[in-house]
């Protein structure tokens, strides 16, 4: 069974954007901007920080992309 990734990020970051593409369309994403609910979600993974996006991916959770 393939793992599932969740994206949180906010339409406009070119980090979100870079993420979303190396992902590919199979990873679950959210606009924690449009999406309190999301934000709150994102917010419980992070321990409070606000810093997109944030990938939870096999149960690791990582904070902001730098990949190409």
């Amino acid at each position: 069974m393939a793992e599932i990734v969740i994206i949180y990020g906010k339409a406009g970051c070119p980090f979100t954007e870079k993420a979303r593409s190396a992902y590919g369309w199979g990873a679950q994403y959210y606009d924690v901007k449009a999406d309190k609910a999301k934000l709150e979600e994102m917010l419980k993974h992070t321990g409070g920080q606000r810093k997109v996006p944030v990938i939870v991916e096999d149960g690791k959770v990582t904070i902001g992309y730098g990949g190409a």
